[in-house]
């Protein structure tokens, strides 16, 4: 296919819905007898009572068990494996710091799928080669460094393995290389606009910046609107997750408005997170993914906890691949105080929109003689902070009633001056919970 067309594949990105859902039939029976090979799968459906020729089409999906991320850590490393150890050529292993590590194993085909995956995802952006893209996130057993970087190469970008931090590295290169695309996880993105301010560069003027993909970690429509204006770029969201491949799962095309799934590589489901039914198009809840073109270890019906919902209605693009919105927060993420639900990003939301607030805050609970406590800890900007007294408390209250109408309780603000809150090299760590 010529590459000065919209598509990458236009053959499979331009699949009407009939025809998306004649391919995952095909790929989903295939994939039912193939994961009857590994010893998780077989296990768990005989003591479920299904037998895979009972499994006649998509339809039966539903009889088929959730998998968890606790069965991956049951069955770790090789419980979830379909073909001889002698075919498998790279392995991801999660970090393991909140209880057993994970593995997910590729095949050498798994690979090329995976790349092709994310160069779809670069390419729908405008990316084309002769593009710079500079790669800032973190590479070896995390997925997301060799996801991006594999696609990349693929689509024929000059590719920059920086990894992650050491900002005074990061742009140096981005100045000597004229890098036009990064791809950079939404914390650091906001810690390195702290880096140029302090270093008098000004993106818009100093950069050849354009393109910039976030992902990793849940981030606001806010935390976009501050990246896209700092840095004169168009910020993509992307989404994905190492039980899947990584990166590359779902992706938004250059209209922004939700990232597209792509379904011949995946079967979406969004249900309840208590009772696991299937909610409506449109409404919130927890995205279940079934892999469909995936040798080593296809996972059925995976639980990614991650929340969000079916965007209804067709994209301007013309691809037919459904949409999801942005991830909302995942449902192990929220906490109570005081009776009421709540997650980080309602707290950044409010945060980000407030124009003195700096880059980085920190939610801290408490209890304190069987009462809980919420503290939102905020760096604000420069000029905030040599202000008179007056004025801090007046944005101490200012972000005290916004946080209110948003969370339906009041917390405590607590002003910190910029860069005094602690910083991560990889995810930001925005909750700590010290009442247990």
């Amino acid at each position: 296919m010529s590459r000065d067309k919209e598509f990458w594949n236009e053959e499979v990105e331009t699949l009407s819905p009939g025809e998306i859902e004649a391919l995952q039939e095909d790929r989903f029976l295939r994939m039912v007898k193939q994961a009857w090979e590994s010893p998780f799968y077989r296990q768990q459906w005989i003591r479920a009572g299904i037998d895979p020729e009972d499994i006649k089409g998509i339809e039966d999906l539903r009889k088929l068990p959730f998998t968890t991320k606790q069965d991956l850590r049951d069955f770790y490393p090789h419980g979830f494996l379909c073909v001889p150890k002698d075919r498998l050529v790279r392995v991801h292993i999660s970090s393991g710091t909140t209880g057993q590590a994970t593995a997910v194993f590729y095949t050498r085909a798994d690979i090329a799928a995976w790349a092709e995956l994310m160069a779809r995802c670069m390419y729908m952006t405008g990316a084309r080669p002769g593009d710079v893209f500079q790669n800032m996130t973190g590479y070896g057993l995390f997925t997301g460094g060799l996801g991006f970087h594999y696609g990349a190469e693929l689509l024929g970008l000059l590719t920059v393995p920086s990894g992650a931090g050491n900002s005074k590295r990061q742009l140096q290169l981005m100045k000597d290389l004229g890098t036009t695309i990064i791809h950079i996880i939404p914390s650091y993105a906001l810690r390195f606009m702290d880096y140029l301010n302090e270093n008098g560069v000004e993106p818009r003027k100093d950069l050849n910046l354009r393109i910039a993909y976030l992902g990793a970690e849940p981030y606001s429509e806010e935390v976009r609107r501050r990246v896209e204006e700092f840095y004169g770029v168009k910020v993509y969201n992307s989404y994905g997750l190492s039980e899947m491949n990584g990166p590359g799962v779902a992706f938004e095309c250059s209209y922004q408005k939700g990232m597209h799934i792509w379904e011949d590589a995946y079967i979406v489901e969004v249900v309840d997170p208590e009772t696991g039914e299937p909610v409506p198009e449109g409404e919130i809840g927890e995205l279940v993914l079934t892999t469909i073109n995936r040798e080593g270890m296809p996972l059925v019906r995976y639980r990614t906890r991650d929340l969000t919902r079916i965007l209804p209605g067709s994209c301007p693009c013309g691809r037919n691949h459904r949409r999801i919105d942005r991830i909302q927060g995942r449902s192990d993420d929220m906490f109570i105080v005081k009776g009421v639900n709540i997650f980080p990003i309602q707290v950044e939301q409010v945060l980000m929109a407030i124009p003195e607030v700096g880059t980085n805050y920190r939610i801290v609970l408490k209890r304190e003689k069987n009462v809980d406590e919420m503290i939102v800890q905020v760096e604000v900007t420069d000029r905030i902070f040599i202000e008179d007294m007056r004025e801090l408390n007046r944005l101490k209250g200012k972000i005290q009633h916004e946080l209110k109408s948003e969370l339906l309780i009041t917390p405590l603000v607590e002003l910190v001056e910029p860069n005094g809150l602690p910083r991560e090299e990889g995810k930001a760590v925005r909750l700590i919970d010290l009442r247990k």
